[in-house]
């Protein structure tokens, strides 16, 4: 989590709200929350937190890889 810095751009998984069995690789940017003033990642025009569980890749490559393990060879 230390090495994130404001204007990163991270890859993670996005399991789609409406459909619980679709996840996609969304690419996110490393944002100054305006509320909290601390460091969040930005997706959708949505703020989220930064938190030890947050599992994120710093290229699209490695992201496609960890996702087709987890989830199959289907990307």
């Amino acid at each position: 989590m230390n090495n994130l810095h404001e204007g990163n751009s991270i890859y993670i998984f996005y399991r789609n709200p409406h459909t619980q069995n679709v996840a996609t690789i969304e690419e996110a940017t490393i944002v100054q929350d305006p509320h909290s003033g601390e460091l969040a990642l930005a997706l959708y025009n949505t703020f989220y937190p930064i938190t030890e569980d947050l599992a994120y890749y710093t290229s699209l490559e490695e992201a496609e890889t960890v996702y087709n393990d987890y989830f199959g060879d289907t990307f």
